[in-house]
C-alpha cells in the first residue's frame, strides 16, 4: 500500500480508502457485520490505514463495526466520519448546527471507541446555519481534542471559498480534504473542484470511483440490471430506470470499451482496477474510497495498488472520457490558447 499526503496537512493516508458505506446494512445489498471485520482485517494487513464513514452509514452501525474491528490497532488507522444528515426524528437532528454537531460527534466517538476522530467531514450544506457558527464549532471541537483534521464534502465551490475565508480571517482551522464523486464517467469535478484542491491545499478524497458499479465490467449494452447478482446498480436506492437511461449513454459504452481493451494489456487485471488506476493518476487526488459487498470484491479492488498505466492508456482514457465543457469554461479554455 502506497501513501499520500492529505492536502496540506503533514497526515498520510493511504491512496486506497476503506469505504463502509453498506457495512452492517440490512438489505440485499448489505455486508454483514462478521463480513465487514474480515475485509477490515484484510485491508490492515496490506497496511491500509484510511477509514471512510458517516455517521448515518447504516444508522450508526458502519462506525460501530469498525471501532469494534481497529480496537488494539487505533494508533495505526486514520478515522474520519461525516456530520450533516438526520441521525433522529427531532427537529435539531440535522443540519450544521452547534447543537447537532456536537451531539453528532460525541456519538460518533462512543461508537468508535476513540477520544478522537482524525478528520471530521461536514457532509452537505446546510442552508439555516450560518457558516460562522458551524466552522466555529468545528474549531472548538479541534482545540478540545476531539477533533484532529476536518473536510468537507458536497459543498459547490463558492461554499467551500466562503468557509475557507471565514476560518482563514478568525483564525480557525480550515478544511484539508474535500471527498467528491469522481469516475471515468463522472468529471464533472474537473471543472471547478481540481483547481480548487489545488489552489487551497485540500486534498481530494474520490467517492464513488467505479460510477456506482458501471465500470465494474458487469454489465453490457441492452443488459439492464434486475437483482443483486448483476450488481450494484440494481439495488441501490436510485436504481430506476432514470438512473440506468443516464449511466447508459454512448459515451458510457465507449469508455468502456476502452477500458475493457486495456485490460488485455495487463494480464491479470480487471475493468475495475484499470479504472481505480486511472483516478490515481489525477492531479490533487489523495485517496480513493473503494467500498464491497464481500472480501473477494474488495480484494479485487485493493490490487490496483500493484498496476501501472502506461502513458498512452492514459491518454486514451483521458479522451474517450473527456468531460463537455459548458460555459464559461469553454470559452475560458479557448481564449487560453
Amino acid at each position: 500500500m502506497k501513501y499520500r499526503q492529505l492536502g496540506n496537512s503533514g497526515l498520510l493516508v493511504s491512496e486506497l480508502a476503506l469505504g463502509t458505506m453498506i457495512f452492517g446494512e440490512d438489505s440485499e445489498r448489505g455486508t454483514s457485520g462478521d463480513e465487514a471485520k474480515r475485509m477490515i482485517y484484510h485491508y490492515l494487513d496490506l497496511g491500509g490505514n484510511h477509514f471512510d464513514m458517516a455517521d448515518v452509514y447504516s444508522g450508526g452501525q458502519a462506525e460501530e463495526i469498525v471501532g469494534e474491528a481497529v480496537k488494539g490497532r487505533r494508533e495505526q488507522v486514520v478515522l474520519t466520519t461525516k456530520v450533516r444528515w438526520p441521525m433522529g426524528s427531532g427537529v435539531n437532528d440535522v443540519g450544521l448546527s452547534r447543537y447537532h454537531i456536537q451531539l453528532g460527534v460525541d456519538a460518533s466517538l462512543r461508537r468508535l471507541k476513540t477520544e478522537t476522530i482524525d478528520v471530521l467531514y461536514l457532509h452537505g450544506w446546510d442552508p439555516l446555519t450560518p457558516l460562522e457558527e458551524s466552522l466555529r464549532t468545528c474549531d472548538d471541537l479541534v482545540r478540545a481534542g476531539k477533533v484532529r483534521y476536518i473536510g468537507v464534502s458536497n459543498f459547490k465551490a463558492w461554499q467551500i471559498m466562503k468557509a475557507m475565508a471565514i476560518s482563514d480571517k478568525q483564525g480557525w482551522i480550515g478544511f484539508i480534504a474535500a471527498q467528491y464523486q469522481y469516475s471515468l464517467i463522472v468529471r464533472d469535478v474537473e471543472s471547478e473542484f481540481i483547481d480548487l484542491c489545488q489552489s487551497e491545499g485540500m486534498g481530494l478524497v474520490v467517492w464513488g470511483p467505479l460510477g456506482g458499479g458501471f465500470l465494474s465490467g458487469k454489465y453490457r449494452t441492452g443488459q439492464r440490471p434486475q437483482s443483486a447478482s448483476d450488481g450494484r446498480l440494481a439495488v441501490t436506492p436510485d436504481a430506476s430506470e432514470e438512473s440506468w437511461v443516464r449511466r447508459s449513454t454512448d459515451q458510457n459504452w465507449r469508455i468502456l470499451d476502452t477500458v475493457n481493451n486495456i485490460v488485455k494489456n495487463h494480464p491479470g487485471s480487471t475493468t475495475s482496477q484499470i479504472s481505480l488506476a486511472w483516478l490515481l493518476t489525477r492531479p490533487s487526488v489523495a485517496s480513493v474510497i473503494v467500498g464491497a459487498r464481500n472480501l473477494n470484491q474488495l480484494i479485487d479492488n485493493l490490487t490496483v495498488v500493484n498496476l501501472e498505466l502506461a502513458e498512452d492508456e492514459i491518454a486514451q482514457l483521458n479522451a474517450v472520457s473527456e468531460l463537455a465543457l459548458a460555459y464559461p469554461y469553454r470559452m475560458i479554455n479557448t481564449k487560453a490558447r
